[in-house]
């Protein structure tokens, strides 16, 4: 006895199929899927409310940029400004510092030399007195060539017109052959460091006699008239010969 699997008997089910048509044509008409039209316009709305805010969100975020863009350029100039704040003053500091340093040195100097001041006078007058002789002279010499590297200058001549600005006036006469305030002697040389002066020059000096120019003129005055005098009788003289004759 024989078991009937279902579906594969005589009275199994048979698809329906249109009068004219092979069985082939049922099974794609059975997996076709359907054409209707269901809510897809909903979804197209969607998308483009999206896309519209998806531009106005960009736009925001530009401004934020913007904003920032600005914040840090002003921070760029502040930052500018001060860095060459800062290297104005440093540039002023260096030149300050080295001028400090030329006016520390100069005035290091001067104290030195300062000291060394009557040892150079002593000198000078063995000098003038013939006295600078043998080893003291050596050593006089060797002193003056170190004080002279040093920038020391010795100043102060005979002759030159009294500046009351390097000369101290210690004696003061009258004299007949000097048209100014004139140094006649020096008593003792002044000495200065670039501009510095260490000491004055001491100086003996000598000024017109008063009234010398006046007495002058007038000797000058008195000689023409005496001159034009002495030659009109010389005229009548040699005028008055030959009237004799």
């Amino acid at each position: 006895m024989t078991e009937e699997t279902p579906g594969f008997g005589e009275n199994a089910e048979k698809p329906d199929v249109p009068s004219g048509a092979t069985p082939d044509d049922a099974a794609p008409q059975a997996a076709e899927p359907s054409t209707e039209e269901g809510p897809a316009a909903p979804a197209g709305d969607a998308s483009k409310t999206s896309a519209q805010s998806a531009q106005s969100a960009p736009s925001a975020q530009d401004v934020g940029l913007v904003a920032q863009l600005d914040q840090v350029r002003t921070a760029l100039g502040e930052r500018t400004a001060d860095l060459q704040r800062l290297q104005a003053e440093y540039q002023n500091y260096r030149r300050r510092v080295e001028r400090d340093k030329v006016t520390v040195k100069e005035i290091a100097a001067a104290n030195l030399l300062s000291e060394l001041l009557p040892t150079l006078d002593d000198v000078g007058r063995a000098r003038e007195h013939g006295e600078l002789v043998g080893g003291f002279k050596s050593v006089a010499e060797a002193l003056e060539t170190v004080v002279a590297k040093m920038g020391l200058q010795q100043f102060g001549k005979e002759g030159e017109p009294f500046d009351p600005t390097i000369h101290e006036a210690l004696m003061h006469s009258y004299a007949p052959d000097v048209t100014e305030t004139t140094c006649v002697a020096i008593l003792q040389p002044g000495y200065r460091i670039g501009e510095r002066t260490i000491r004055p020059a001491r100086v003996a000096v000598a000024e017109p006699q008063p009234g010398a120019q006046t007495v002058k003129g007038d000797a000058e005055a008195t000689g023409t008239a005496a001159s034009t005098d002495s030659a009109e009788p010389a005229e009548d003289k040699e005028t008055g010969g030959p009237d004799e004759g």
